[in-house]
């Protein structure tokens, strides 16, 4: 008796013809995690931020050294002026995610980006160097699973980065910094996930003393303006900026930058940022180079030594 043979019965060869799909991760984002959760400029046109309104975690300080604060910060303005900052972005056409579940000891959580990287391919989570915050990032890994951002890397092992410590120019270029915050084997886990990405051009800073992050001495303010303290940015990164075609603004007063946060603003589109208030001296002089400069006030926020750009993780801007 014949015997039929049921693997190809009805097939005229072998083997399996379910091809794997050559779309790349950034090309399905839309389609896979519902959105396009994609971050490679400081200045595109923002579409999503992540922020922690201040919780029950910033009425437990009693002690602000204790936390590498100024000062203790009144609840209510401090709620008040960072709902006022929400408001702003919600006004720009900005969706504002929230971290719901956070430590209720973890005060400096209010301070976003330190928790954020984000890339062209979504988050990546970072691992926070100091004890006092290392934990806020469980919360926040909550918080984008809720919202559906994919999470393509969490700093692990010896490694520590926070996301203050990258900072992107365009779409191939970011730069990382080491210091006390972030060191090589956190800069080599990011680096590992971003050139599969096509991010070839890696500019290294280090990240003088007395400094936490990148963000208090250089920020991009257009597509091709940044605006940095002149003082402590390595000449290696000025110079590579100035061969892509930067104009680069000089911050105008040391008072500003070191006491009023002066650097640490986030553009909401190429050429209009969002700054906080009273630093009158760098406002006249990015409105004299064609920037448009939005104020809101965050005196309260500034006792934890973080300004508009600290309190922001970036998750979604259009490419520039």
């Amino acid at each position: 008796m014949e015997t039929k043979d049921v693997l190809t019965e009805g097939t005229d060869d072998y083997g399996e013809k379910w091809f794997a799909d050559p779309a790349g991760f950034e090309e399905n984002l839309v389609s896979v995690w519902g959105r396009r959760w994609s971050v490679a400029s400081e200045v595109g046109k923002l579409r999503a931020v992540l922020l922690r309104r201040p919780g029950k975690e910033i009425e437990a300080v009693k002690n602000p050294s204790d936390w590498r604060w100024k000062d203790v910060m009144d609840p209510a303005k401090a709620r008040d002026q960072h709902d006022a900052m929400a408001e702003v972005y919600r006004s720009c056409g900005v969706d504002v995610f929230y971290v719901e579940d956070q430590r209720d000891d973890r005060p400096n959580a209010i301070f976003m980006r330190d928790n954020v990287l984000g890339t062209p391919e979504g988050a990546i989570v970072c691992r926070q160097s100091t004890a006092f915050r290392r934990g806020e990032e469980r919360g926040v890994a909550l918080a984008l699973a809720k919202i559906g951002c994919p999470i393509i890397r969490t700093i692990s092992g010896r490694g520590v980065f926070e996301g203050a410590c990258g900072m992107w120019i365009d779409r191939e270029t970011i730069v990382l910094g080491t210091g006390v915050r972030s060191n090589q084997e956190g800069v080599r886990q990011v680096e590992e996930v971003l050139r599969p990405m096509g991010v070839d051009n890696i500019l290294r800073f280090q990240i003088p003393w007395g400094h936490a992050h990148l963000d208090g001495l250089m920020n991009p303010v257009d597509k091709k303006k940044l605006l940095l303290f002149p003082w402590q940015v390595p000449f290696d990164v000025v110079d590579a900026l100035i061969r892509k075609g930067f104009q680069i603004i000089e911050a105008p007063s040391v008072q500003e930058v070191k006491q009023g946060s002066a650097v640490n603003m986030v553009a909401l589109e190429p050429g209009r940022v969002l700054a906080a208030k009273g630093n009158s001296k760098t406002k006249a002089l990015l409105e004299r180079n064609g920037v448009e400069v939005l104020e809101t006030e965050v005196d309260e926020l500034m006792k934890g030594f973080g300004s508009l750009h600290c309190m922001t993780a970036f998750l979604e801007r259009d490419p520039i």
